[in-house]
């Protein structure tokens, strides 16, 4: 694989199932002429109750120069609902500016799932009530859609400016100024929220094949906060969202779960939102029970929680008055969602993770463990709501049987028998496809065989062109304990043979390594290196006890793991240790300043979006504040908090940096900002020391992956010639 054959990956990423099990349909994202492209896809996975080994027949909806996403299939099984906006030459939207000002807003269509006249649902009009669409959900008797889309008024802007969502407003040129009076006046890959998102209901007709909006969308809440995932209780008139409606929701975010009439008046009590799950640490993702007795989410049930407490389910009686929940996973201690870190999930959408309700009592959601993510059951009493069963995880050093499962998305399908649970998903080396899971018992995932079958092929055709690497999962010793770690090396190197070998730390730190090897590592296999993914201490999925000890000490426990890897790879005659190269992204680039400020024994390094010092990033990023906070890293704001954040600052070592660096930076990057990375380069230039920096301009954190096509091309190529000139060359 060379890197101009980034072209031609293609990414099945997200899915939604029609109630019956029978069919999906799914968004593929390819690149055609330097541009990505989205079109959804019916997908027939058969009769659940049915074997089938055959590859499911597929049928293109969608097609044109557009991106389409977030598919959501009518309760009927007839429609489908979906987001559109023109294609562009990057993955996601891009921060409003006067580049960008010009690009449609995100547009709500439905059409028959059998193909035929797309509708437009939520148009955008020269009066329009919103802006920009985020997500929305049918209402139970597929006559309603409730959406979270930009509202006025505007929070910052100053000056005449048109309205949200009117043709001038996306023709606008950047306002006079902005007056800040919150720090949540930014986030990375949208830029500037000027506008609040705030929930809105449409009416919608139906019948002789098409759907079409009864009215103007009509917005139910408003204030100086945002509103997300909204989802409809069985009555067909509350809906549940999240939101964090305190004035401080800035310095210390915490949002949870609400819910609200939507056909109250405004004068009714239930007019007015309430809380329906008050986690204490926050919640997302709620879902009502099929009965409508119990609201589940994702969240935490400790009030002041730091990076080593994994969020579970939360569980709350749907009519109780204060939203108090329970925990469902009090001893997981693994993480409900998909934190494996592969850039074959394509990082342009969210993980569709759960929670979802397969009946009254029964609840699934996706849980990271030991770089896999797999749907995993939950049984309730359903009068009591307290859990009767749940998965349990062995302690992180003893195995059983493990399936190579990263589940990207999730749906099921509860009027199917038995009910269906379909994801989206690497199954080992392979890229992404559609597939439905045996859940088993309850309490995990069942391992018989064949507990996954796979229903499509168009997700991982393009891996048929190139060799795929040998992937080999080791148990390497480190100081404290098994560092579970992937190898992946060219289909044609032995078991004796020392190669030039990259180790590539992931993101997070709470990522973690998946053993899918992606696009990254099939380019630099392909370019004869060796490769190795270690989940080093810090990295989620194996307990509370292996992130614990690197939390306030970055640079420590975590380069100590690194370490020990690169000695055992040597050791073991795969690696040369006068050609060891390491590269990482965000945390990863993090990890690599530090590295090369405290030992020679890499050949060169890659650094992308990292961190150098921990001081300005502390308010330059985006999320600074609560993320120090989360990651016991310290703050500016005492004296000791000074010394915490510079003592893991790799910008206090740049003198003793001896090692070859490209720096790698997404100008756009509200995460981890250029100002962050410029103060490396900019001392290493004035120490004499080898040193390039590298800015792709309009480009956000995620860039490696959803990036426009070129840039990513220009990276891997930057990336391999200079491993190439320092590493290979020995």
């Amino acid at each position: 694989m060379k890197p101009a054959d980034v072209a031609r990956v293609a990414v099945v990423e997200e899915l939604d199932v029609t109630p019956d099990g029978r069919r999906a349909v799914v968004a593929r994202r390819v690149v055609r002429r330097g541009q990505y492209r989205t079109h959804l896809h019916l997908v027939d996975l058969g009769d659940p109750a049915q074997a089938r080994r055959s590859p499911a027949k597929t049928v293109q909806l969608t097609d044109g120069p557009v991106v389409d996403g977030h598919p959501r299939i009518s309760p009927d099984g007839r429609q489908v609902a979906f987001l559109r906006r023109a294609a562009d030459t990057g993955g996601r939207a891009k921060p409003r500016g006067a580049k960008a000002a010009a690009e449609p807003l995100v547009t709500l269509l439905v059409m028959p799932i059998e193909g035929g006249r797309i509708q437009t649902v939520a148009p955008h009009t020269a009066k329009p009530d919103f802006g920009a669409i985020g997500e929305f959900a049918w209402s139970p008797d597929g006559t309603r859609l409730a959406m979270a889309a930009e509202a006025e008024p505007a929070r910052w802007l100053v000056g005449p400016h048109p309205t949200v969502g009117s043709p001038a407003f996306r023709a606008a040129p950047p306002p006079r100024a902005r007056r800040v009076t919150r720090t949540d006046w930014r986030w990375d890959e949208d830029g500037h929220v000027d506008h609040w998102s705030h929930l809105f209901i449409v009416e919608v007709a139906t019948g002789a094949g098409r759907t079409t909006a009864r009215s103007r969308p009509r917005q139910v809440t408003s204030g100086d906060h945002g509103v997300s995932g909204p989802t409809w209780h069985p009555d067909g008139r509350t809906v549940a969202f999240v939101a964090d409606r305190r004035p401080d929701a800035d310095l210390h975010p915490r949002p949870i779960v609400w819910a609200v009439d939507v056909d109250a008046g405004p004068r009714a009590k239930r007019s007015k939102p309430w809380p329906a799950l008050d986690a204490p640490g926050g919640a997302s993702h709620p879902a009502w029970s099929p009965d409508g007795r119990w609201l589940v989410a994702i969240g935490r049930h400790e009030p002041d929680w730091t990076d080593e407490v994994s969020p579970g389910l939360l569980l709350a009686p749907a009519r109780s008055g204060d939203g108090a929940p329970w925990p469902l996973t009090p001893d997981l201690d693994r993480p409900v969602g998909n934190w494996c870190d592969t850039d074959l999930h394509g990082w342009t959408v969210s993980s569709r993770i759960g929670p979802a309700w397969l009946d009254d009592h029964t609840i699934v959601a996706t849980v990271t463990d030991r770089g896999r993510s797999l749907p995993r059951r939950w049984t309730i009493d359903p009068d009591s709501g307290r859990p009767i069963d749940g998965p349990a995880t062995a302690p992180r050093h003893e195995r059983g049987p493990e399936l190579d499962l990263t589940s990207h998305a999730l749906a099921v399908a509860t009027g199917s028998v038995p009910p269906r649970v379909v994801v989206l998903g690497t199954l080992g080396g392979r890229a992404m496809e559609v597939m439905t899971v045996d859940t088993g018992e309850a309490g995990g995932t069942a391992l018989a065989e064949p507990p996954v079958r796979t229903h499509t092929r168009f997700g991982s055709r393009w891996q048929r062109r190139f060799a795929e690497p040998t992937m080999t999962r080791l148990d390497i010793d480190g100081p404290a304990g098994p560092i579970e770690t992937w190898i992946a090396a060219p289909p044609d190197a032995g078991d004796d043979t020392r190669l030039p070998t990259i180790i590539d730390i992931h993101g997070g730190p709470l990522g973690c390594w998946a053993p899918a090897p992606g696009v990254e590592v099939m380019l630099l296999t392909g370019a004869g290196y060796r490769v190795a993914l270690p989940n080093i201490r810090g990295s989620t999925g194996y307990g509370a006890d292996w992130i614990r000890p690197q939390l306030g000490h970055w640079g420590g426990p975590d380069a100590d793991d690194v370490h020990a890897v690169a000695d055992h790879l040597v050791d073991r005659g795969w690696a040369d240790a006068d050609r060891l190269g390491i590269l990482g992204l965000s945390y990863g680039g993090f990890l690599v300043n530090w590295l090369v400020g405290t030992t020679d024994r890499f050949a060169a390094a890659v650094s992308e979006n990292g961190v150098t010092n921990q001081i300005s990033a502390w308010a330059n990023s985006d999320y600074g504040p609560q993320y120090c906070r989360e990651a016991r890293l310290g703050d500016p704001l005492s004296p000791e908090g000074v010394k915490r954040l510079w003592r893991q600052s790799p910008l206090r070592h740049v003198a003793n940096v001896r090692t070859p660096l490209l720096l790698l930076q997404a100008e756009a990057d509200l995460r981890c900002p250029p100002q962050d990375n410029e103060q490396f380069f900019i001392a290493l230039r004035h120490l004499g020391r080898e040193v390039e920096y590298v800015l792709y301009p309009e480009e956000s954190h995620v860039y490696a992956t959803a990036g426009r096509p070129d840039r990513r091309i220009d990276r891997m190529e930057r990336v391999l010639d200079w491993f190439a000139r320092h590493v290979a060359a020995g």
